[in-house]
This record gives structure tokens, sequence and C-alpha cells, in this order.
């Protein structure tokens, strides 16, 4: 699954955690001493004014995006001579960097848009009950500011979100041509073809979205969490605990703990199940293939019994689900409230304007959504270990020294892909499709 895309896969994530844990050190440690002679800041910072006091693109934030850039792409230059598997290089290691760059800056223009949420809900309440004291000009000069800042991010959204569509297709296309090369071991296994031509693209798919989604919870509680800590010392009290520093900090820990296990505690049948509705739609699907070839095949007493063991597992699965999914969005609409509930003393006291309230309210959405990643990713995360375990065991018959060293890619494959298909080359469908 990751050896046949990823330069020896164990290695690379694990390095991948100790640079990025050295990055961050050698950030709060000698990052402001090496600002002072690396930084592009002085000539590409926007200026810090009175109308402008937090630019996207201050020297400071310049010289942040630097920093993430280089070291970044530093990490990739080794991995084109380690690991071997050098056919996947610039997809599986640049591209991975890519993506995880991609991911950091959007965390950063969430960061950026609080505070100008900040301001700009502030500004609306200040023209709300004091008429006559802001203009158009103001009120339009700050939306300006922040399409400024979306405009290109979501050019760049757009763009990444098509990258990784062509990053998934060559991660499917490694497993698919490192099984392929191997056939001779798997062929007899149940639901083989359903393994190479679904559960690969399906691994791909859900892995790439889980990995991006943690990374994007990680950064943002990394931004966003001494953030919530400051705004925290403007909630007077909690209900029921009176006063509390950091206080917006620890309701959003205790609320994500609570789902978390909540729904880890409902939900642990529910892979086993996934994994074993898959078998039993392997079997109602590989009879119906038969059946397409040879008259004696696909019985209607042989399909009905297929269908009944598919119909058992369907059942039960609905049956689980049912109590799993009271509990699921309960929590998630439930902890809607949380918040609110929080900030109760505050904004009945009045101590809070409503642009402070907005930055609040945000930065504990932010904070919060973050700590319940697995709450909010258990469904999928379910569907990952179905076809985990599925792919796992179908890379159990495959003998350890049969693995190829350096390359899975079928050769006749390649030479082909290197010439441009005409229309008489591409296979074509039978009229009824």
């Amino acid at each position: 699954m990751f050896r046949s895309f990823f330069p020896n896969p164990r290695l690379f994530f694990t390095s991948a955690l100790c640079w990025i844990a050295l990055v961050m050190v050698a950030w709060y440690t000698i990052g402001s001493n090496l600002q002072g002679f690396l930084s592009l800041g002085p000539w590409l910072g926007v200026p810090v004014t009175e109308a402008n006091p937090e630019p996207f693109f201050s020297s400071d934030k310049v010289w942040l995006y630097q920093y993430v850039l280089a070291t970044g792409y530093l990490f990739c230059i080794p991995w084109y001579w380690i690991g071997g598997n050098r056919r996947w290089y610039w997809w599986s290691v640049v591209g991975s960097v890519t993506i995880i760059e991609i991911v950091y800056f959007n965390v950063q223009i969430s960061a950026w848009l609080n505070d100008w949420y900040g301001e700009f809900y502030n500004l609306i309440q200040t023209a709300l009950t004091t008429p006559g004291t802001v203009t158009l000009d103001q009120f339009l000069g700050e939306i300006w500011t922040v399409a400024y800042v979306l405009i290109p991010n979501i050019t760049v959204l757009v763009i990444n979100a098509f990258f990784i569509a062509h990053f998934l297709f060559r991660w499917r296309r490694a497993m698919t041509f490192f099984y392929q090369s191997h056939w001779q071991h798997l062929r007899h296994i149940e639901g083989a073809s359903q393994r190479i031509q679904e559960d690969t693209q399906r691994f791909a798919s859900i892995v790439e979205g889980l990995a991006v989604s943690l990374v994007a919870s990680v950064m943002t509680l990394i931004v966003f969490l001494p953030l919530l800590w400051d705004l925290s010392s403007n909630i007077t009290e909690l209900p029921f605990f009176g006063p509390v520093n950091g206080s917006l900090v620890w309701v959003a820990l205790v609320s994500s703990a609570f789902g978390t296990v909540l729904l880890a505690a409902v939900g642990w049948k529910l892979p086993g199940l996934e994994f074993e509705n898959q078998r039993v739609e392997a079997a109602f699907r590989k009879e119906l293939v038969y059946g397409e070839d040879h008259g004696e095949r696909a019985e209607p007493v042989t399909m009905r019994q297929l269908f009944i063991n598919m119909q058992h597992n369907y059942f039960r699965l609905y049956r689980h689900y049912l109590y799993f999914n009271i509990a699921r969005y309960a929590y998630l609409q439930g902890s809607n409230f949380v918040p609110l509930i929080a900030m109760g003393p505050s904004i009945v006291a009045g101590s809070m304007t409503l642009g402070l309230f907005q930055q609040v309210n945000n930065a504990f959405g932010q904070v919060e959504d973050s700590f319940k990643f697995l709450a909010n990713s258990w469904t999928t995360i379910i569907s990952l270990i179905s076809v985990f375990k599925r792919l796992r065991a179908f890379e159990a018959n495959i003998p350890h020294d049969a693995i190829a060293a350096n390359d899975y890619d079928d050769p006749i494959f390649l030479r082909e892909l290197a010439t441009p298909p005409t229309s008489d080359a591409i296979p074509q469908l039978p009229a009824q499709f």
C-alpha cells in the first residue's frame, strides 16, 4: 500500500515527524537570529500602518512563510537518493510536501481572517449603534482588504485540488501495478480483482483525505491554541466553575475528548462489519461475473443464497449504525452550543463586543474541531480500517522475497504510456454500454 509509492515508508514518515520537531525547535530558539540575514521580509513585506495593523504579508509573516517553504523542500532533497524507489519521487515526496505546505498557508489565512472578522464586526456594531460614524468607503475598504487575500487563496486551492486528484491517481497506479506484478500469488484470493480495481482507489483517497485533515488539525492547534488562550482572558467566568485561566481551551479539550471517547465506544463493532460486508459483496459480484460467460453459473438458487448473506450483513450493519448515528448527531449538534454556554456569563454581563464574540467563537470552533478530529472522521476511519484489512490480507499472500526492490510498474504499460494513443488503439465498449 505504501511501499509501492513512498521510498522506505517507515523511515520516510518517521524522519518526517522528527524533521518537523527539529524545525519547530529551531524556529523558537534561533529563528529570530536567522531572520536578520536570511529574511526577504524587508523587501517583500507590506508595511504595518494604523489602518492595516496586521497585514497578511507583513515583514515577520514573510519570514515565517519563507522558513516553512525552505525547510519543507530541504527535507525532500536527500530522499532522491534514499529508499531505492525513485520512480515516484516527485509525486510521493515532493508532492506530499507541497500539499502540506498549502494546508499550512490555508491555516494561516484562517488565523488572519479570525482577526479580520473581529475588526469587521466591531465596525458593524459601531455603524449600527452610532449612525454616521462609519463611512461607506471604510466599510467597502474592509471588504476589499479581505478580497485581496481570498482571491489568490481560492486560486491556489483550486490548483491544489487538481494536483491532489493527480497525486491520488499516481498512488493508485503504483499500487495497481505492484499487485499486478504479483498476480500469480494473488489471483486465487476472493475478490482479487475488486481489491486491485476498487480498494486501491478507495485506500489512496481515504488516506490522503484523513492525512490532510490530520495535518490541518495539528497546524490549526499550533496557530489557534495560543490565540484562544489569549482570547480566554476576556471570558470573565465559566458557568458552574467561575474564573479559569485559559478557560475556553479547557472547555474545547473536554468537549472534544468526550465526543471522541463516546463515538469510539459505540462504534467499535463497525469496522469488522464493514470488512465482512465487502466479503459478501465480493462473493455476490464474482458469481454474477461468472454468469456472464457461463450459462451454468449465477443460477437463481445460488444467487438467492448469496443475496441473503449480503442482506443479513447489511441489516446488521444498519442496526449498529442506528445507535452510532444517534450518539454521533446528538454530540455534533450539542457541541455547537458549548461555546455559547461557556461565554454565557460574559455575554449577559455585556463585557464583550460583537467583534470579540465573533473572534472568540471562531477561534473556539477551530480549536474544538481540531481536537475532535477523530470524532468528526470516525465514519471515514471505519471505512479505512475495512479497506486496510482487506489489502493487508491481500498482501500477506505475496512472498517477501518476491517483492521487487526498486520498480513496481509494468514495463509494457510504461512503453505504451510514452506513446500518445490513437483512436484505433483505444478499446471500444460494446454498443449497449
